[in-house]
C-alpha cells in the first residue's frame, strides 16, 4: 500500500470520526440547554427577534434546497454547489441562533396566551386539538433534524472531496429529510408565533 493511499484512508477515517462527534455533540448541547433550569435569561428586542429569524432561515433553506435540486437536475453543477453551500451555511447560522435564543430566553409554550409560562386548563381547552397537532409536528421535526445532521455533513464531505458516488447515495435520504425539516420548521414557527411575548 503506498503512502498517499494510506494517508487518504487515515484522512477519511478522521473525517468520519469528526462527523460522528459533531452529530453527537450538537444534539447533546441543545438538549442540555433546553433542559437546564438555570438559564441565563436575557431581555431585549434582539432576543425576541431570534424566533422570527429562525422562521426566515427555515424558509430560505427550503427555497435553496428546492433550487439546488432544480439546478442539479438541469446539470448546472456550479449553481447547485452555490445554493447547497448557502443552505448549509444558513443551517449553521440557525443552529448558533437557536442555541443563543434557548440559552437566553424563557421557553414559549403553545397555548400560553397570557405569557405567564403556564398553559392553564382554560388555555389548553382553547387551543384544543391544535396543540396536539403542534406537538406531533414539533416532535417529528426534532427527530428528523437529529437524523439529518450526520447525513448532511456526510453529503457535504463527499461533495467537497469529489466523492460524487457517495454524495449521490447519501443525498437520496438527506435531501428529502432536510427539506421536510426546513418546511416543518416554518410550520412550527407559524403555529407558535402568536404565543411569543
Amino acid at each position: 500500500m503506498n503512502r498517499t493511499y494510506e494517508n487518504s484512508i487515515k484522512g477519511s477515517s478522521l473525517n468520519y470520526w469528526a462527523i460522528g462527534v459533531i452529530s453527537l455533540v450538537v444534539p447533546l448541547l441543545v438538549a442540555y440547554i433546553l433542559f437546564n433550569s438555570n438559564q441565563n435569561q436575557v431581555t431585549g428586542s434582539w432576543i425576541k427577534f431570534l424566533p422570527h429569524l429562525h422562521g426566515a432561515i427555515n424558509s430560505m433553506t427550503a427555497f435553496l434546497l428546492v433550487l439546488g435540486f432544480y439546478f442539479i437536475k438541469k446539470g448546472q453543477v456550479n449553481y447547485h454547489k452555490t445554493t447547497m453551500i448557502s443552505a448549509f451555511c444558513l443551517g449553521a447560522i440557525f443552529l448558533v441562533s437557536y442555541i443563543t435564543y434557548h440559552s437566553s430566553a424563557p421557553p414559549t409554550l403553545f397555548g400560553d396566551l397570557n405569557h405567564d409560562g403556564i398553559v392553564s386548563t382554560i388555555e389548553a381547552e382553547e387551543s384544543g386539538s391544535l396543540r396536539v397537532l403542534y406537538v406531533i409536528i414539533l416532535l417529528v421535526h426534532i427527530v428528523l433534524a437529529l437524523i439529518v445532521l450526520p447525513l448532511v455533513l456526510l453529503a457535504v464531505y463527499f461533495a467537497l472531496n469529489k466523492k460524487f458516488e457517495g454524495h449521490r447515495k447519501v443525498v437520496k435520504f438527506a435531501w428529502p429529510i432536510w427539506l421536510f425539516v426546513s418546511v416543518s420548521g416554518v410550520v412550527v414557527y407559524l403555529m407558535i408565533r402568536p404565543y411569543y411575548a
